[in-house]
């Protein structure tokens, strides 16, 4: 009779054993799957020129690095521009540096429409411009054309706001080159900047839409980087801006880029 009891709660116990690790390896399986997944992304990109916000900051060869961490909706980054000529004194050297940290979801109840809000630290080495951060919040439409805004505000040297009003499209595949699949990504945009904004970068004080650009872009994926070549167009669109001659005599640009990227 004891050896029948004994049996049996050794049965018990390897059936309660058995049942207990079977639902911590569901557990443990459940808390992987809604745990946000820790990626890295490198991005370094070689343009003919730097433009933004359509201002000429060089108007010869830079190489832009990138570097970010995300963890679920939260993504950090450093990105710079090196300047490889000696065009603005800069020969070899980082003219600028950004620091970011940016949060991204979707709006709970409202389909396709989705939010992101962050704040950008510009630090810019080897140049007198001071250092100044902006704060930013924006809106984007998961639909055709894919339609977003984003409000600029900077709480430092500048004190101002710029709007950036975008639209894009991708062609998921247009050529083949092999078994490459080589795609097509259309954008546009269009700026505006208020009265301190401009006084702040333009020497104009007034509001104004600033500038428009239209860029060509052909994702490809080779030996598991996105190797990206385009074409971009950049134009100042308030003839009092170009009037000032504040980053160049010329008021539109056309330059090229190539660009490596890689997300672990």
């Amino acid at each position: 009779m004891k050896k029948v009891i004994v049996a049996a709660s050794i049965a018990l116990a390897i059936l309660l054993s058995t049942a207990i690790t079977a639902k911590a390896e569901e557990a443990a399986t459940k808390v992987e799957e809604t745990a946000p997944a820790l990626g890295f992304e490198i991005t370094t990109d070689f343009m003919s020129k730097y433009i933004w916000r359509g201002q000429n900051l060089s108007d010869d060869y830079v190489f832009q690095p990138g570097i970010s961490m995300s963890y679920g909706s939260i993504t950090a980054g450093i990105w710079g521009n090196w300047d490889m000529t000696s065009i603005n004194d800069n020969d070899k050297q980082f003219s600028e540096l950004d620091y970011s940290i940016d949060y991204s979801n979707s709006i709970p109840g409202i389909e396709g429409l989705g939010f992101s809000v962050g704040a950008i630290y510009y630090d810019f080495p080897s140049t007198d411009i001071e250092a100044t951060t902006e704060l930013y919040w924006g809106f984007n439409l998961d639909t055709f054309l894919s339609p977003a805004v984003t409000v600029y505000h900077d709480i430092d040297e500048a004190d101002g706001t710029y709007v950036s009003f975008s639209v894009g499209h991708t062609i998921d595949e247009i050529a083949k080159i092999g078994d490459t699949s080589i795609a097509m990504e259309i954008g546009a945009s269009v700026g505006w900047g208020d009265s301190s904004y401009d006084e702040y970068y333009w020497g104009v004080d007034s509001a104004k839409v600033n500038d428009y650009a239209v860029s060509l872009a052909f994702p490809m994926e080779i030996v598991g980087w996105t190797f990206t070549p385009s074409v971009r167009y950049s134009a100042i669109a308030s003839s009092d801006l170009r009037e000032t001659d504040a980053y160049s005599t010329d008021s539109d640009y056309v330059y090229t880029g190539l660009s490596l990227s890689k997300a672990f």
